[in-house]
């Protein structure tokens, strides 16, 4: 056999792809071999031990699953397990809520948050009426998926400001006058609740403000709701926002997230929407069964569901200990009462330290402890072990770069 033919997917066609920032950081921090290395990238819950923790309440599913006779592995429909998706309507929406009893609602198992902003943007793109060089807003920061998932639906991308590297808090006159001045009729990204990378959410008061902005200005609303139940350990709470915008009339979507099964949300008035999102899902054909039917027993049990109620309080409680203990070792240090509030205001799984990248490099070469260089850390990488190593770190690095 002859030598093969050149490629055509040269690299003049194929440019070699940036590598991803946060899985530098991982694949560095894996490499590393001081004993007393700190991971405060991952995004993913730890516990105290630093190791991942398999929620009692999946246990307890995955048993009842497992014994089950009539289970198989069949394909799921294109729309996702019924049962699930009507489930996690409830969990957002309400299980009284008005756009639920009017049938307003269709819902899409997808795969991931990911998956589930995907269905959302892709949909929009497609079908929401806009000049096509009309942008979807987010947050200046926001996840950083969602960059390259509404440029891959090919939604021009335009930040909002959101967090004040001045107060250490959500700068809400630059989010609303920058929402207030978009041409209407824009796509408004909002985190529902536990804002991804900062921590930083609105208050009620402000939530009900930008809903007045949004109605003036004739949005559209798309929710990406990642951490209910994980942000305060309150599922009613954590979905706030999201009701109110429906109490409010809103029509809207909702990208919810499972953490590996999740549910894309469209509040919606006329039943073609629910069929031409049907039809964005055929790019997956099925979605998973099994994470989805672990969820399902969850969310419909009672039992379980309490139980589950109760693991999101054991995580959510840690977290919030960590916060606590990381500003009081970091006010100790400094003599400074109040210098770290902002780490106790935010919520969530992240926080957003307020550090400098030349003070995130000098923790990471001195002490070994691995963040984003935006000063952005995982309050779960944090521990009774490692607590008040980590806080000395940051706070020689604040004294000396």
């Amino acid at each position: 056999m002859e030598g093969s033919n050149p490629t055509v997917f040269t690299s003049d066609n194929v440019p070699q792809a940036p590598e991803d920032p946060l899985f530098g950081l991982m694949a560095a921090y894996r490499k590393d071999t001081f004993e007393k290395k700190v991971d405060l990238g991952i995004g993913a819950y730890r516990d105290d031990n630093a190791k991942p923790w398999v929620l009692p309440v999946v246990k307890q599913a995955d048993e009842i699953l497992r014994k089950d006779p009539n289970l198989n592995h069949e394909y799921l429909p294109i729309a996702g397990l019924a049962e699930f998706t009507t489930a996690a309507q409830k969990l957002t929406l309400g299980a009284d809520s008005p756009a639920i009893k009017e049938k307003r609602v269709t819902s899409f198992q997808t795969i991931s948050g990911t998956g589930a902003v995907h269905l959302g943007g892709l949909f929009l793109s497609k079908f929401y009426p806009r000049p096509s060089d009309q942008p979807i807003y987010f947050s200046s920061p926001t996840w950083a998926n969602h960059n390259q998932i509404f440029s891959n639906v090919r939604l021009p991308i335009k930040p909002y400001p959101y967090f004040s590297t001045k107060t250490k808090g959500l700068d809400f006159d630059g989010m609303r006058s920058t929402i207030e001045s978009a041409p209407e009729g824009s796509i408004i990204l909002l985190h529902a609740c536990a804002h991804n990378p900062t921590g930083v959410d609105p208050t009620r008061e402000q939530w009900k403000e930008i809903a007045k902005v949004v109605r003036a200005r004739k949005h559209f609303p798309f929710f990406d709701c990642a951490y209910q139940g994980f942000a305060s350990g309150d599922l009613e709470n954590d979905a706030w926002a999201v009701r109110y915008f429906v109490s409010q009339g809103f029509e809207l979507c909702v990208a919810q997230s499972f953490a590996k099964t999740s549910v894309f949300t469209a509040n919606e008035r006329e039943h073609s929407i629910s069929s031409q999102a049907q039809g964005q899902m055929l790019e997956i054909s099925n979605p998973p069964a099994y994470g989805a039917r672990i969820a399902s027993l969850v969310l419909n049990d009672p039992a379980l569901f309490k139980e589950w109620e109760a693991n999101l309080r054991t995580m959510s409680g840690r977290i919030i200990d960590m916060r606590k203990g990381l500003r009081e070792n970091l006010e100790k240090l400094n003599g400074k009462e109040g210098s770290w509030k902002h780490i106790t205001d935010q919520i969530g799984m992240f926080s957003f330290t307020g550090l400098t990248e030349k003070q995130v490099l000098k923790v990471r070469e001195d002490a070994h402890v691995y963040m984003t260089k935006n000063g952005r850390i995982s309050m779960a990488g944090l521990n009774t072990g490692n607590l008040e190593y980590t806080a000395k770190a940051i706070d020689k690095a604040v004294k000396e770069a």
